[in-house]
């Protein structure tokens, strides 16, 4: 599917593309594997999409299957020289739409305080904050979001 821009593009990635991507980004310092990322997805429907900027990978994000009617946008993120030109927002309408064509129900994310574009993009595209975790220092809460997906 192509977006704002004609040079982008979002499409279903493989677990290694995630993951190098994930391995760039300054925000995650943990070094997750395959092994753990499949650990994870193991039991469950998957979305693993990847945004690519005229052909170069920019962005990514993946989630699983919660139950029958509820999905979670678990890890996503996007490169910083390509962060402002809509390839997270191409990435959450994607997957949005991916989740309702499965019959989804709901969609959840959690984010941390400090990542105040995401937390404002969630927002501006309807969804509400339902819990807060305190972790530490405030900029490390964690804020538990959700959508409807109904029609």
């Amino acid at each position: 599917m192509t977006f704002q821009g004609v040079g982008l593009t979002v499409r279903h990635a493989s677990l290694e593309e995630i993951l190098a991507l994930y391995h760039r980004l300054p925000e995650f310092d943990d070094c997750r594997s395959v092994a753990d990322l499949q650990t994870r997805l193991a039991t469950n429907q998957t979305s693993q999409l990847i945004a690519c900027v005229n052909g170069v990978p920019a962005g990514f994000k993946l989630g699983y299957a919660l139950g029958e009617t509820a999905f979670y946008s678990w890890l996503g993120g996007v490169l910083p020289e390509f962060r402002r030109d809509g390839v997270a927002q191409a990435l959450l309408v994607e997957q949005e739409k991916w989740a309702m064509e499965q019959g989804f129900r709901t969609l959840t994310v959690k984010t941390r305080n400090k990542f105040r574009g995401m937390l404002m993009m969630l927002l501006k595209n309807g969804y509400q904050l339902i819990e807060i975790e305190p972790k530490g220092d405030p900029d490390d809460y964690r804020l538990l979001l959700r959508k409807s997906l109904a029609a």
